[in-house]
Formats: C-alpha cells, sequence, structure tokens
C-alpha cells in the first residue's frame, strides 16, 4: 500500500509538472494583441482616386460607410445602416480618407499613445487600426476597419449605390 502511495504522488506531482511546464511556456510565448502589429507586405501610396468600406468605433464616428475619395478628397459618403445614414448627414466632414487615418496613427505613434496599431494587405493598404491615447482615460479608443478597398483606375464618375432599404440585406 505504501507503494501504491508512493507512486500516486510521483504521478500527481509528475502530472502538475507537465501542467505548469506547458502553462509557462503558452505565458512565455504569447504576445498581448494591444501590442501586435503586421507590417505592411507592399510599399503602398494612397491614391488619388479610390473607394473602400469603413467601419468605425469611435466617440465621435461609429457606423458602417461606403466611401469613395476623388482627387485626394472625400467626395461621397454613403452609410450603410440607420445609425450610419444619420451620421452621414450630421458629420460627413469626419468621414476620413485612408491616408487621414494613416496619419492620424502617425500621430497617434509620435505622441506615444497606449495603442496604436494596424494591420496591413498584401499590397500594403492598413485593413485595421487600433487606436487608444491613455488606457486610463474613458471614450479615446477608436477602431477602423478598412475593407472593400478599390483603387480606381482611371476616372469614373458613377455615385456609389444607395444603401438598402430598410430591413433588406445588402448583398456581398
Amino acid at each position: 500500500m505504501t507503494a501504491g502511495r508512493a507512486r500516486a504522488r510521483f504521478l500527481s506531482a509528475a502530472v502538475l509538472l507537465a501542467a505548469l511546464s506547458c502553462a509557462t511556456t503558452a505565458c512565455g510565448s504569447s504576445t498581448s494583441a494591444g501590442s501586435a502589429e503586421t507590417k505592411p507586405q507592399g510599399t503602398w501610396e494612397e491614391p488619388v482616386s479610390y473607394s473602400y468600406t469603413l467601419t468605425s468605433n469611435t466617440q465621435v464616428l461609429a457606423g458602417t460607410f461606403q466611401v469613395r475619395v476623388r482627387g485626394g478628397k472625400v467626395a461621397e459618403v454613403v452609410g450603410l445602416d440607420e445609425d450610419s445614414r444619420r451620421q452621414v448627414q450630421d458629420l460627413r466632414a469626419e468621414v476620413p480618407t485612408i491616408g487621414e487615418l494613416l496619419k492620424t496613427l502617425k500621430q497617434a505613434r509620435s505622441e506615444d499613445a497606449d495603442t496604436a496599431d494596424a494591420d496591413y494587405a498584401a499590397d500594403g493598404h492598413p485593413v485595421r487600426i487600433s487606436l487608444d491615447w491613455d488606457k486610463n482615460s474613458i471614450d479615446d479608443e477608436a477602431l477602423y476597419t478598412i475593407s472593400s478597398y478599390e483603387p480606381t483606375p482611371g476616372r469614373r464618375d458613377s455615385p456609389l449605390p444607395t444603401a438598402p432599404a430598410r430591413g433588406l440585406q445588402r448583398p456581398d
């Protein structure tokens, strides 16, 4: 019986050591999501004309917007949900170009913001920008997601598609 207890203690100790080893390895190799950044693989320069979809979650601007940029300036914005449509009417000037988002990211980094992270597509344009100037402050965080980015080859003057009617889903 004593040999059985000793063996059980040994097995328990071995299991505990293995669990601690795994936990230590996992902790040592993890990276904080707040500090991770994917470097752009390509060199991207903002084109003069393009369109993209912006999902913004900030204190000032929240919603999903289809944005068309012409001549380096926001030329047209369509809100893709009810709140976004209202914000287009009230805060259209707050909808940024991708270049303006990158300038904001650069400014946050130069001002030592607690979070100033970005993820990039293969061509180098940002697909996600996360900002938090002071982690101890409330309502200074910003999250921008950029999708459906499409540079405009030549000039295309057709208007953006209109937002779907209430209750209908926009096909992807």
